[in-house]
């Protein structure tokens, strides 16, 4: 069993965006994420990008096809519908509800508070990819 990594999670979701430098701008505006780096190709289209939020990640990069890629459907492709949903434990969930969706993502679970403890909404991001919000924290003993 791996050794929790001192800097933030061992599990680290990985999106592409058909457009990324437009979805970094968007996920840093609308869910509070920080570029941490983001490495371009020599069409200016993003490679490899980083993002954190708190001590969690999430790496992106522009829709390609190549081998990885092609294991990797859009939401659009399947009819607007995910695989999986990165969930991203937020301290203020209210608010972080209101500065995304006043950012226009598309809400599909409101904000509400939760039975197990804390609050949660999920949305959709421009492109598509579904997200869950909450202030449920399950590291923190309930």
């Amino acid at each position: 069993m791996p050794a929790p990594h001192p800097h933030g999670s061992t599990i680290i979701p990985c999106l592409r965006y058909r457009d990324a430098h437009a979805a970094i701008e968007w996920l840093c505006k609308a869910f509070g994420f920080e570029k941490q780096a983001v490495y371009e190709g020599d069409d200016g289209g993003v490679e490899h990008a980083q993002l954190t939020f708190g001590s969690g990640m999430v790496m992106l990069g522009e829709v390609r096809d190549n081998a990885f890629g092609r294991h990797i459907a859009q939401p659009d492709e399947i009819g607007g519908r995910e695989t999986q949903c990165a969930c991203v434990t937020v301290a203020d969930c209210k608010a972080h509800y209101l500065r995304t969706k006043a950012a226009g993502a598309v809400i599909v679970d409101d904000y509400a508070e939760q039975d197990y403890g804390g609050a949660g909404y999920s949305c959709h991001d421009p492109e598509g990819h579904l997200w869950y919000f909450g202030s449920y924290d399950p590291w923190q003993p309930g």
